[in-house]
């Protein structure tokens, strides 16, 4: 019988009620997903450290024999206490959890560890508004995690850069009903330029300024990521781009999401 006692810092994922009043608890950690059980009642000062959000380090008794983890301790380093006071950011963090635990860190841990712990950071500092486009920037950066975030430079069919226009007047162009929009062709998993797709042809439209927004946000330099925040997108571009990477990031996991089935309306 092998024992060992491990500590590693993590971030709790989720926790879930099981037999005998115990949790379940799901932790991130830069070498990836790992479940364990906690152990105390409702008045456990333990339970209460081991909250979703929480991060810190975790001391973990391993059982090899038996194949058991349990939480001995926790020493919490980082809270997010807007998250209980602000029912999307809520609700966002347990997307960004879903998102990570089904694909399993997208097969790369310590990177997924990074990008999830800033996401979770920013949007602890951030208003609502600024934090709904908080999550779209994830979503993007997650697809990319995922090695399936189709490039936004050019038109894949003559090649056209997206962007050798001015993203300003393309807007207003788009509400004086203009064609300055980009279609997304799942088929071909790229975007395609007004010019080289017909009207029947089914995907996703985003305008040139949503677009804009997204090649801001693919950026990981300092410089790139402060560009993306300070960047605004009109109502419709948002809707139109939430819209596209909800689907885009439940086609590439294969799955529906369950916290965008349950957070309609908050999402």
């Amino acid at each position: 019988m092998m024992n060992r006692n491990i500590k590693k810092e993590a971030l709790v994922l989720s926790v879930k009620a099981t037999a005998q009043d115990n949790r379940s608890v799901c932790l991130l950690s830069k070498d990836g997903i790992e479940w364990a059980t906690l152990f105390g009642g409702p008045k456990s000062k333990l339970r209460g450290a081991v909250s979703p959000w929480n991060r810190g380090a975790a001391y973990l008794y391993k059982n090899e024999e038996k194949s058991s983890c349990k939480i001995s301790d926790f020493d919490v380093q980082k809270y997010h206490p807007t998250f209980r006071e602000n029912l999307f950011k809520s609700f966002a963090a347990a997307l960004a959890g879903e998102i990570v635990s089904k694909s399993k860190c997208a097969g790369s841990p310590e990177q997924c560890y990074l990008l999830m712990n800033g996401f979770l950071d920013g949007m602890d500092l951030l208003g609502e508004s600024e934090a709904r486009l908080g999550l779209l920037r994830f979503l993007w950066r997650y697809v990319d995690l995922l090695g399936v975030r189709p490039q936004t430079q050019s038109c894949s069919r003559c090649q056209k850069d997206f962007s050798s226009s001015n993203f300003s007047e393309s807007a207003l162009e788009l509400e004086a009903g203009g064609k300055r929009f980009a279609l997304y062709s799942p088929s071909e998993a790229s975007f395609v330029c007004a010019d080289c797709f017909s009207p029947q042809e089914k995907g996703t439209r985003l305008s040139e300024t949503a677009l804009f927004y997204l090649q801001i946000s693919g950026g990981t330099s300092p410089g790139d990521m402060a560009a993306a925040r300070k960047a605004q997108l009109p109502e419709r571009d948002f809707g139109q781009l939430k819209a596209f990477l909800y689907e885009l990031i439940e086609s590439a996991l294969g799955i529906k999401l369950k916290t965008l089935e349950s957070g309609k309306g908050i999402l």
